[in-house]
């Protein structure tokens, strides 16, 4: 952007500006003629002092501006400035005071950081000290030791003039037993944004607030009925605790007019320590303990952002550049981010009780190019958060403009001022450092809104996951700002659709121009090829439950967090909890086996053969379709066919056997592979292969079958012969009769009952058809439905995400 364009459509304020140059004039006079006559008294010892701050370009005394009240003041305001002062050299300073110095107007925004660069330079201009009354004077400081002084001066005496951005600077002045004259021995520059009148075109100023935090919670949930969710550990408790960084990010937001921006994930993740939730303590898990803190934090931020404007990321906020760059070739991940997005409606608006818009992707730090735009876009998203260090302006404009950009597609880039957007970045723990940041935020937003008369939507997009001290000066900067007078607060959804500038550029920048920086911390494309590995294991198993959703939440969830920003330059991490999600699910997976299987022998030319699946999750499982091979069905046939499938379903805890018919042509032993299928034909689980020996059919068991077969033979035989003589014998005792006159009574042999006592009639009975004995099981054979072989309890079971 063309930034550091000069401060244009500045106002004049007739006669009361007028009487201020003319009173900043006479007042200068003097010092002016003071300063002339000191240096023709001493010039050697200035020539000596020039030289040797020159030299050295550091200060011997530290000054820290740890105050400066009003940030921005107005008429009739009096500034305050406290600190502290510390002799960082050998020798005690002596004959010292602390003054207050204002320099000229600053031009440009790129004076303003030039100057904030070099804040504590002595090589660089030094301003004239105002008045000496508003000085703080100190008779010695010894080396090593830090004095606080306090300082307020009416702002009238400060003899400002038109409006516009002042350097403003904290002195040590004084001597050393080495150089002793006085000489300014530290120095602290800093910004007095100076519009005591409402300026004639406010600036509409949008302000970012991210709610969004790390990965907290497992996949795993406890296999109760409530499927207790499972933390990683225990640091979201620590962060939404009083004093936390989430817990003042809620208290300070809520008086602020700003967008909120949060993570879904985070709030599903405080929503689930509501109830009874446990905690991992490296093997083991506790029971979570922090309940009501986490209803407070969830009962504030939802009064804090009732009526004000939501934007919610996709769930567990996705490295959209990443996936641009390393995930889009991965098939599936595309689809992951579409999830994340899906799942929003119903996690935000339940628990929040305000509709969030879904409109807005937000790329890490803002930076852009075209496959980061084509991946954050398609999952619904149409406007686009960049930042002026990506989306650089390239027309030569001398002012920045508005935010929105169209960039084709029907997709609006919003682009944020990088400027004001970074401004409370780095270590901002001490007060000076915080102070010195809100000036500099203060001096930009004014400068900004100084460089044309043209009203323009300007937006802060701040670090994602601000410190606690960021965030506090944060807070400070936008409460000054939005009770000012050259800014006015607007909403995100009227900044995107606020007319754009014209002449501002709505070119995406190259692939190849993406920071080196970002592109070191990127998620690689293995880690993608995992997350979608783990989909594939998880859509496998998803088939065969009967209440697939206590898998698929959680699991579906924890393949959202593989993928989230928060990984970024933390890879040994991310690589650690994907691994933890996979094998995870494996286990789970395993739960639902085929029981081992030892070398089996059939008792028969045709037996039965039962294989158990064993189900040790807590839910049912099925159908599942159980298939058993023979890879030698000329030996072995299974159901009369190389293999055989059955279907099986199991109840939760129990194991179940099925049986298969197998029939041998030949004896030896041959090789049986039992396979778990899913109802569409995948494999489920690991295969398990075992032997069936054939010992039956051998020459003694012929010999025994063939002889037994001639016994029957030649016993049928005798009694056919017997039968003959009977029949012939009582035909002719008949004719004997016949002849005689005598009547007889005629007897069959076949009707007349048998003696018991012959062999032959008993061999007649027993030597009837035998009766079909059923085919033979092993005795070892389990039952078609048992109980789990384990007593132990099956384990954690599913687990689920909230």
């Amino acid at each position: 952007m063309a930034e550091a364009a000069d401060f244009q459509g500045t106002s004049a304020s007739p006669a009361r500006r007028w009487l201020r140059r003319t009173t900043a004039l006479l007042a200068g006079a003097p010092l002016l003629t003071g300063l002339v006559q000191m240096s023709a008294a001493s010039p050697a010892h200035a020539r000596e002092a020039t030289a040797a701050l020159a030299d050295s370009g550091s200060s011997s005394v530290a000054v820290a501006v740890d105050s400066l009240t009003p940030s921005a003041p107005t008429d009739g305001d009096t500034v305050t400035v406290s600190g502290t002062v510390t002799n960082r050299g050998k020798r005690a300073v002596t004959d010292a005071h602390v003054g207050l110095r204002v320099g000229p107007q600053i031009d440009t925004r790129s004076s303003v950081d030039a100057i904030a660069k070099d804040s504590d330079d002595l090589r660089g201009s030094i301003p004239p000290e105002i008045d000496n009354k508003y000085t703080e004077k100190f008779s010695k400081l010894a080396p090593g030791v830090a004095e606080h002084f306090n300082i307020s001066v009416p702002v009238d005496d400060l003899n400002l003039g038109s409006d516009g951005v002042y350097e403003f600077a904290v002195s040590l002045s004084g001597e050393t037993s080495a150089q002793p004259w006085q000489q300014v021995l530290g120095i602290q520059r800093t910004f007095l944004p100076w519009q005591p009148d409402g300026a004639d075109t406010r600036t509409k100023t949008t302000a970012l607030w991210p709610l969004v935090s790390t990965t907290h919670m497992a996949a795993e949930t406890g296999p109760n009925e409530e499927q207790t969710p499972v933390f990683l550990n225990d640091d979201l408790a620590k962060e939404i605790s009083p004093g936390g960084r989430l817990n003042q990010m809620v208290a300070l937001g809520k008086d602020l007019d700003v967008t909120w921006v949060v993570d879904p994930d985070l709030l599903a993740s405080v929503d689930a320590m509501t109830g009874s939730y446990s905690v991992r303590d490296g093997d083991k898990t506790t029971a979570g303990t922090h309940q009501a803190v986490a209803k407070q934090w969830l009962a504030d931020l939802q009064d804090a952002v009732a009526d004000q404007e939501v934007v919610a990321l996709p769930f567990a906020d996705p490295d959209l550049a990443s996936l641009a760059h390393n995930g889009t070739d991965v098939t599936g991940s595309l689809s992951q981010l579409k999830d994340a997005t899906d799942v929003v409606a119903n996690t935000v608006e339940p628990i929040l009780h305000v509709k969030p818009s879904t409109d807005f992707a937000w790329p890490v730090d803002g930076a852009v190019d075209r496959s980061i735009i084509k991946v954050a876009t398609s999952a619904g998203a149409d406007k686009v958060i960049a930042r002026s260090d990506s989306l650089q302006e390239s027309n030569g404009l001398p002012y920045t403009p508005s935010a929105a950009r169209p960039i084709g597609g029907g997709t609006t880039a919003v682009v944020a001022d990088a400027r004001l957007s970074t401004a409370f970045e780095g270590d901002l723990t001490t007060a000076s450092a915080s102070t010195l940041a809100v000036q500099h935020f203060l001096a930009q937003s004014l400068g900004l809104g100084r460089q044309t008369d043209k009203q323009r939507s300007v937006v802060i997009a701040p670090q994602r996951m601000p410190s606690g001290s960021q965030a506090r000066a944060m807070a400070e900067a936008l409460r000054t700002l939005q009770s000012g007078t050259w800014s006015q607060s607007q909403k995100l959804a009227a900044a995107s659709a606020a007319k754009p500038d014209a002449d501002a550029t709505t070119k995406v920048p190259s692939t190849s121009s993406y920071p080196s920086a970002l592109r070191k911390k990127e998620l690689p494309k293995s880690a993608f090829v995992e997350t979608a590995r783990t989909q594939d294991a998880l859509d496998s198993f998803k088939v065969v439950l009967s209440d697939p959703s206590r898998v698929v939440t959680p699991f579906g969830r924890a393949l959202n967090r593989e993928t989230s920003v928060s990984w970024r330059g933390r890879a040994s991490d991310a690589a650690s909890f994907r691994a933890g999600v996979k094998s995870y699910l494996d286990g789970l997976t395993s739960r639902v086996r085929l029981i081992d299987k030892s070398e089996t022998k059939l008792s028969g030319r045709s037996a039965t053969i039962p294989v158990t699946v064993q189900n040790n999750l807590v839910q049912d499982v099925g159908p599942l379709v159980l298939r058993l091979t023979s890879t030698n069905p000329t030996r072995l046939e299974i159901g009369g066919a190389r293999y055989q499938e059955q279907p099986i379903s199991v109840s939760g805890g129990h194991s179940q056997s099925v049986k298969f018919t197998t029939s041998a042509n030949a004896n030896g032993r041959a090789t049986v592979i039992a396979q778990l299928y899913t109802t569409d034909g995948r494999p489920y689980g690991e295969p398990v292969t075992f032997d069936v020996k054939v010992t039956e059919i051998t020459a003694t068991v012929m010999l025994v079958i063939g002889g037994g077969v001639l016994l029957l033979v030649l016993a049928g035989f005798r009694m056919y012969t017997q039968r003959k003589r009977a029949a012939a014998r009582a035909a002719e005792k008949a004719g004997d009769e016949a002849g005689s006159g005598a009547p007889q009574e005629s007897e069959s042999s076949e009707d007349a009952p048998a003696n018991p006592d012959d062999p032959e009639a008993r061999l007649t009975q027993d030597s009837g058809s035998p009766a079909r004995a059923g085919d033979p099981e092993q005795p070892s054979d389990p039952t078609p439905d048992t109980a789990a072989e384990s007593a132990d309890p099956s384990g954690t079971g599913e687990r689920v995400d909230r």
